[in-house]
């Protein structure tokens, strides 16, 4: 046997002898991992839903007896379901669980029909109580509506009182709480109006130099935009200023100001002064003419007379002034003076804004209304106006 058959021999007897290893027992590993795994995600989840429960009272039905004890007011935010409602309640201690009250509101339809808005309700109610609470006729207040061309003071004219922003506020902050009113007087809010810092109040900041410069208690004229308001009842004074100039400030951001002022070569404050001239002198269809006239007598260095901002400081409606009252020394009188009145007169609507902002393109210098709806005859002539004036006289529109 040759050398080489004898090495092969030995090799192959070697490698007969050589142990065989086993193969690992994967499929046994990942069981057990999977296993693991799964273990592991089902405690996460049961941590989970318990810290759930936690936040949002879920599977807690918890009830109190009874109608309730103190009264007090929450909120009901714009969007919130009823889910939402339950956990403000429950937060203010109105029901002692939110589920208890979901369960409860489940068979009354006009849970949600609930509008955004402050509710009188009783601490420690059942939910029941709480739910025929919420919805009862009288149970929201301090429903605050502001119409277009409101001032801050009233209008009188004769008998009749048509009620400015201070006397509505004032009325709105009225609620009856536990025996105890929480109205707050007229008087009190212009009192609180005269010595606030307007930055303060949320005045935006292109108007503060403005309106910190006004008189005291027509600081605040023309930043209000009309509108629906819902003010919190048992706040002070400075509290519901604050409440309804933060509002507006957000909505006369969104209409666009400062930046819808650029164009005009006005500012943003002087813009709003033209806004509520027009929003007093004219009826919509004919705001961005009448915005044309008071840029161009601007442009002139031409009185603008107005009849509505002499009336402005008399808190009488915008009727005709007579001789007399046109006399009258006053920043207001602009027979008298030339340029804009010192602040706006009124509370302009997002149209009057608008017409502010961008109006219409024409040569006019003269406006009278002419028709009974309010319609106005435009003239770029003195001879014209005239004739208009005598038309507006014929149709017993002047």
């Amino acid at each position: 046997m040759t050398h080489e058959e004898l090495d092969l021999f030995s090799d192959t007897r070697t490698e007969r002898h050589r142990p065989v290893r086993k193969p690992r027992k994967r499929k046994k590993r990942r069981a057990v991992l999977w296993v693991s795994m799964i273990v592991v995600l089902g405690l996460i989840g049961v941590l989970g839903y318990y810290g759930l429960t936690q936040i949002l009272d879920i599977g807690s039905n918890d009830d109190y007896a009874g109608k309730g004890e103190s009264q007090v007011v929450v909120q009901v935010k714009n969007g919130q379901s009823t889910g939402d409602i339950a956990n403000t309640l429950a937060d203010a201690d109105v029901v002692a669980s939110s589920g208890a009250f979901i369960d409860a509101a489940e068979s009354n339809d006009r849970i949600r029909a609930i509008q955004p808005g402050y509710y009188v309700v009783k601490t420690k109610s059942s939910a029941a109580a709480a739910v025929d609470q919420i919805v009862a006729k009288d149970a929201k207040v301090g429903n605050l509506q502001i119409k277009a061309g409101t001032q801050l003071q009233d209008i009188k004219s004769g008998d009749k009182v048509t009620s400015g922003i201070v006397a509505l506020l004032a009325k709105a902050s009225c609620a009856e709480l536990n025996g105890k009113s929480t109205c707050v007087k007229a008087a009190d809010l212009v009192a609180s109006l005269k010595k606030a810092d307007v930055a303060k109040l949320g005045v935006p900041d292109w108007a503060v130099p403005y309106a910190s410069k006004a008189s005291p208690e027509r600081r605040l004229e023309g930043l209000i935009m009309p509108g629906v308001y819902d003010v919190k009842p048992g706040s002070s004074a400075e509290e519901l200023w604050q409440q309804l100039v933060s509002n507006s400030a957000t909505q006369l951001q969104a209409l666009g100001m400062p930046n819808i002022a650029q164009d005009t070569g006005f500012t943003p404050y002087q813009v709003t002064v033209v806004a509520s001239l027009i929003e007093r002198e004219a009826i919509e269809k004919d705001f961005a003419k009448v915005s044309r006239v008071t840029y161009n007598r601007l442009a002139k260095r031409m009185e603008l007379q107005y009849d509505s901002t002499i009336n402005y400081v008399l808190d009488r409606p915008t009727i005709r002034t007579d001789v007399a009252d046109r006399n009258k020394a006053g920043p207001y009188n602009t027979y008298k003076n030339t340029g804009l009145p010192p602040t706006p007169i009124s509370a302009p609507s997002p149209e009057a804004f608008k017409a502010a902002a961008a109006p219409a393109s024409g040569k006019w210098l003269y406006f009278v209304r002419c028709q009974k709806d309010g319609t106005s005859c435009f003239a770029t002539t003195q001879a014209q106006h005239d004739k208009n004036v005598a038309i507006a006289q014929e149709r017993d529109a002047y």
